[in-house]
């Protein structure tokens, strides 16, 4: 983490006098969730100041077990005393009035550092908020802290950075939240925030929130704006939220989604969003719906115990009142998912360079490489992307978005196609075949990774949410599957079971 100063932590924790009053009871921050704390606002059992005060002092005792933070914001404390004093004045609470939000460290943060975990980036400070973290602050949001994540979100194995380390998953520290929101995973699992953000490339929204019994909303490309953010591969990235809860998830969904003109594959979004994704948030929502097993993702077999899990996570469903078809096929499978990724990177980072960071030293990734890595898996990936570009095979087929590119509107069309032939609502998938990878074994575990093969490529909607823990206290996830826009279904679907079966539970860390 980046290490504050005391003194500038004591004022950000407000022991230099703009200290608010001790709230009548200590707040029990354990799985607060926004509809908990705006209640208490209201109820005046603490304040935003109270709260976020609460919330340093956790980071500085819990996150040196985890590593999940790079920065801390020394403004958030005055920027809880603001909304205050705006809700003393106004009696009305913003959407997500006074919650504490942490941000993966490739988001642009306004007067915070941007590091996307490189040391080529590790003194940039954007003058600007990206767009989507402008919407968050208008809606009442404070940001408290940024968090670690894969540098340069290359790896959806591990997180591990070169200006904070490694993350460790705060259900077992011995093993990886895996990558590469894995920062933002292990600080809101364990309860170091209220919601976070990740973003999403190939499994990097999904995954992490899998091992970290979080609930992760992978959104259509062209829902939520990538404007402000270090790329990976663009025409794959997406931003999402990462919380706790389904109702969580689905707030901060309808502040963030929308067009935005600075990333243009979001005017597809425009009429596709509903004016409210809370009333998608219905317990019977498995009622009568139907759900396609796709038990062929992967070549992997299974690790019985995650086996075991999804078996009665099917089971499950259906009592909770869903027809569920077991084994669905999609015609071409294993050839529609082959020769899906590009490599943009360099494309991609070079542009963000010009437009964001505006250096006269980081312009090219050969500059990046030459300032170097920590990072040994970094290093590797970029040699590789220094000497390709385009698509890994069949270089004649040009890479382009989701909504253009041949050989992602054909698998889309391949796996809707079935969806519509048998009127499924969604398909569902373990988010991963296999238990999270020891740390010091990271490379030899990575198995079983199934969000990298549909949705990054087809544009769908893909959410993970707690489906039960398996051995070593370890958790493990079930991925949802929807049509183009259908984010309201996947709501509607995943509080239900979410609901209904009441997976999630906070580490032990928290004790």
């Amino acid at each position: 983490m980046y290490q504050l100063p005391a003194l500038l932590l004591a004022f950000a924790i407000g022991v230099l006098g703009c200290q608010s009053p001790e709230p009548s009871q200590p707040i029990d921050l354990t799985e607060l969730t926004i509809s908990d704390i705006h209640q208490a606002y209201e109820a005046g059992e603490f304040d935003c100041q109270q709260l976020v005060e609460a919330y340093l002092a956790r980071i500085e005792q819990v996150d040196k077990k985890i590593n999940s933070l790079t920065f801390i914001n020394p403004d958030a404390v005055a920027i809880a005393q603001a909304l205050d004093e705006e809700y003393q004045r106004t009696n009305v609470l913003r959407p997500l009035h006074g919650i504490p939000l942490i941000v993966k460290d490739n988001i642009n943060t306004k007067g915070m550092p941007t590091t996307a975990g490189a040391l080529a980036l590790k003194d940039y400070v954007p003058d600007e908020d990206a767009f989507i973290i402008q919407k968050l602050v208008d809606a009442g949001a404070i940001i408290i802290a940024k968090s670690n994540m894969a540098e340069w979100a290359f790896s959806p194995m591990h997180s591990e950075s070169s200006t904070a380390g490694t993350t460790r998953n705060p259900y077992n520290p011995g093993y990886v939240p895996a990558g590469s929101s894995g920062g933002t995973a292990a600080s809101i699992a364990a309860n170091l925030g209220v919601i976070g953000l990740g973003t999403d490339t190939g499994n990097s929204i999904r995954g992490p929130s899998s091992h970290c019994a979080l609930v992760g909303f992978r959104t259509t490309l062209g829902l939520i704006s990538r404007s402000a953010i270090v790329p990976l591969y663009l025409r794959n990235d997406v931003v999402g939220p990462m919380c706790r809860t389904v109702e969580d998830a689905a707030k901060v969904l309808e502040v963030i989604a929308g067009y935005d003109p600075e990333d243009p594959i979001t005017q597809y979004s425009e009429d596709k969003i509903p004016d409210s994704y809370s009333q998608f948030l219905v317990e019977d929502g498995l009622v009568g719906a139907r759900i396609g097993v796709l038990r062929n993702i992967r070549d992997d077999d299974p690790e019985p115990e995650i086996n075991e899990l999804f078996n009665k996570a099917l089971k499950d469903l259906d009592s909770l009142g869903a027809q569920v078809t077991d084994s669905v096929e999609i015609p071409g499978f294993d050839s529609l998912k082959e020769n899906q990724w590009c490599a943009d990177f360099r494309k991609d980072v070079e542009a963000y360079l010009a437009k964001y960071v505006r250096s006269d030293t980081i312009r090219t990734l050969e500059d990046i490489i030459r300032v170097g890595t920590k990072s040994e898996h970094a290093a590797g990936r970029l040699a590789t992307l220094a000497e390709n570009s385009g698509r890994w095979e069949n270089l004649e087929i040009e890479c382009l978005d989701a909504y253009s590119d041949v050989r992602r509107i054909a698998f889309r069309e391949a796996i809707e196609g079935i969806m519509d032939s048998l009127q499924l609502d969604a398909i569902v998938y373990p988010s991963w075949h296999n238990k999270p990878a020891r740390i010091d074994f990271f490379r030899e575990e990575y198995k079983g990774d199934n969000s990298q093969i549909i949705s990054p490529h087809t544009g769908q909607p893909a959410f993970t949410v707690p489906m039960g823990f398996g051995s070593n206290n370890l958790p493990a996830g079930l991925q949802f599957l929807g049509r183009m826009y259908s984010e309201g279904t996947l709501i509607k679907l995943t509080y239900a079971y979410e609901q209904g079966t009441q997976h999630r539970r906070p580490p032990t860390i928290n004790q």
